[in-house]
């Protein structure tokens, strides 16, 4: 099996080259406390057997700065891309797009809740975002949405609007499993399978969830992937973000998902990351 890794994140230890802007007011204790260079990322992915990687901009660190990323991906375009970030109620918005997709990068996120900011922003749907979006459309490029189901019909009204943008849905969008299946408390997730320019970024938060209360991987991943097809779902590991190394966190996807059919799984690890960002396919 092949592994590309779309939601790993990597810390600078030169804060006076890189220096600390996160969105929020406050650095991320994940990212204080265990930090990973770009040295140790390709370290760890070596170790995990994973071939490549889109690193996504740490917002609770360096907010719209994506310098850090973008040298990575200089460094090692050979298995680096990233997914930046852009303050896109600014009206030079599609401009930063534009040159940041010029550094190397392949997507675009917008941090709307997290660990930094545990409300739901409102701003997701702002006519002052549309030139982003439009951006994002002409440009051909994935936008990441790190968000809740609160901001779903936000969300929607988006996808309507921007028929042409696909949305990757970071940890699934935070649903609650616990119940069992069917899995009734996640049907607004499900009800987004209808659209489809949404995708689902699968990360260590769906895998340790789908084993909770009443819920279990052998019935939540399948269901999910009825759902949604396979070739709508993408795994990350949140490295470092999430505790644990980045062999083991690609363990727990890999148990999680030992239920579905080889071809599924293929989608899920690097298929659907090389459609989502093409230049991984290279």
């Amino acid at each position: 099996m092949k592994y590309i890794d779309i939601h790993p994140h990597i810390i600078a230890d030169d804060t006076k080259k890189y220096p600390l802007a996160p969105l929020g007011g406050h650095q991320s204790d994940w990212s204080r406390t265990r930090p990973v260079s770009t040295e140790q990322m390709i370290a760890a992915m070596d170790k995990a057997g994973v071939a490549k990687a889109a690193i996504v901009q740490a917002s609770t660190c360096y907010g719209h700065d994506n310098s850090y990323v973008a040298d990575a991906i200089a460094a090692h375009p050979d298995r680096f891309s990233g997914v930046f970030s852009v303050d896109v109620l600014a009206p030079d918005a599609p401009e930063k797009m534009r040159y940041w997709l010029g550094k190397g990068f392949a997507g675009m996120r917008l941090f709307t809740i997290g660990s930094t900011m545990p409300d739901q922003a409102s701003w997701l749907d702002d006519p002052k975002t549309y030139p982003a979006w439009d951006a994002a459309s002409e440009l051909g490029i994935s936008i990441c949405l790190q968000m809740s189901a609160k901001a779903f019909p936000q969300m929607i009204k988006m996808a309507e609007r921007f028929p042409k943008v696909r949305i990757l849905l970071d940890h699934m969008a935070r649903p609650t499993l616990d119940d069992g299946h069917p899995y009734a408390a996640a049907n607004s997730l499900f009800e987004l399978a209808k659209i489809s320019t949404v995708y689902l970024k699968l990360t260590p938060r769906s895998f340790i969830e789908s084993r909770k209360g009443k819920a279990t991987p052998e019935s939540f991943f399948p269901l999910l992937v009825s759902k949604f097809g396979s070739s709508r779902l993408a795994w990350g590991s949140n490295y470092p973000s999430s505790e644990g190394s980045l062999p083991e966190l690609l363990g727990l996807a890999t148990s999680a998902l030992a239920v579905l059919p080889e071809s599924d799984k293929e989608w899920v690890f690097y298929k659907t990351a090389q459609t989502l960002y093409p230049a991984l396919a290279k």
